[in-house]
């Protein structure tokens, strides 16, 4: 199969995994606002969300978006998959607004297409290049500084949040979400390379076993995430641009795949990621906007009361 025939499977997969996620981050949202608050990375929280349909929504969404995930992952370089899923914050502020009986706007509709075209821009740029049949299996030994950085920055965002009252937890919590999600995409991009050599390669290669645990984190954490933030949209936009952010670089540190970075090149892949940064940011607080203003006084008092 050429890289071109490749490429027209792991886009479209991609972009409807993105689709899934921001779905799902929007049902998942509105459910954990309607359950008691749970420490962060407590089982309990699942618990008490196991039992509300909106929930179980976001839960099928979320298979289903995992599953185009792994269908891109299998076709396409992490360095291509990941950047695409920085659509789901359109996706969930799409989804935010119509779930809170409010159409997207302009505003909406005009960041999405921003975040598509400098999203385009980046791709044409970086001209992302799949490691060589002699880079099967992910490395961690291969950048350990990658590995302690993210550590240590993991960690202070679960400190932070543990510990602060101010509003920057949510942030925080968002940011340690993005960087597991970033982790996990890695795990699977080397979980489906080894299902190339057979069966036999899947249960052999410790990214499975690695995945099982880190996955799984990075979906509790995310469900922390949006019950302590007041709206879905800012908490996705910081997991969604740190998400590829760490996977591109676990791409490139840990399996072997490149990006021309060039000069010229280099100098555009910033500016397209500006425009991508400046479309989420109009998604983000247009959709803000709209859902405060949909919001019964009620509800607005019981998440401000989560704020602080």
């Amino acid at each position: 199969m050429t890289d071109t025939v490749s490429l027209l499977v792991a886009v479209p997969a991609a972009v409807l995994g993105a689709a899934g996620f921001g779905m799902s981050s929007a049902a998942q949202q509105r459910a954990t606002h309607e359950v008691p608050i749970a420490p962060t990375l407590s089982p309990r929280l699942l618990v008490e969300l196991a039992r509300h349909p909106w929930w179980l929504l976001g839960l099928v969404t979320t298979i289903l978006a995992l599953a185009m995930q792994l269908v891109a992952l299998a076709f396409g370089p992490l360095t291509i998959v990941q950047p695409l899923l920085v659509t789901g914050c359109v996706f969930a502020g799409v989804f935010s607004a119509l779930l809170h009986r409010r159409a997207p706007d302009r505003w909406v509709v005009g960041g999405g297409l921003l975040t598509a075209a400098g999203l385009a821009g980046f791709l044409l740029q970086a001209r992302p290049v799949a490691a060589g049949p002699d880079a099967e299996h992910l490395d961690v030994t291969d950048s350990p500084a990658f590995l302690v950085a993210l550590v240590v920055v993991l960690a202070g965002c679960l400190v932070w949040a543990g510990v602060s009252t101010h509003p920057s937890r949510v942030l925080a919590l968002a940011l340690g979400t993005g960087i597991l999600f970033g982790v996990t995409a890695a795990l699977m991009k080397a979980v489906t390379t080894a299902v190339r050599g057979g069966a036999g390669e899947l249960f052999t290669t410790p990214a499975l076993y690695a995945a099982c645990v880190v996955g799984p984190m990075g979906f509790l954490l995310s469900q922390n995430t949006f019950q302590q933030g007041r709206l879905v949209s800012p908490s996705v936009a910081v997991i969604t641009t740190v998400d590829p952010i760490v996977a591109v670089f676990a791409g490139i540190a840990w399996l072997g795949e490149t990006i021309d970075t060039s000069g010229p090149l280099l100098v555009g892949q910033v500016v397209s990621g500006v425009v991508v940064l400046a479309g989420i940011a109009s998604v983000t607080l247009r959709s803000t906007v709209l859902l405060r203003r949909g919001t019964a006084p009620e509800d607005a008092a019981v998440w401000e009361g989560r704020d602080r």
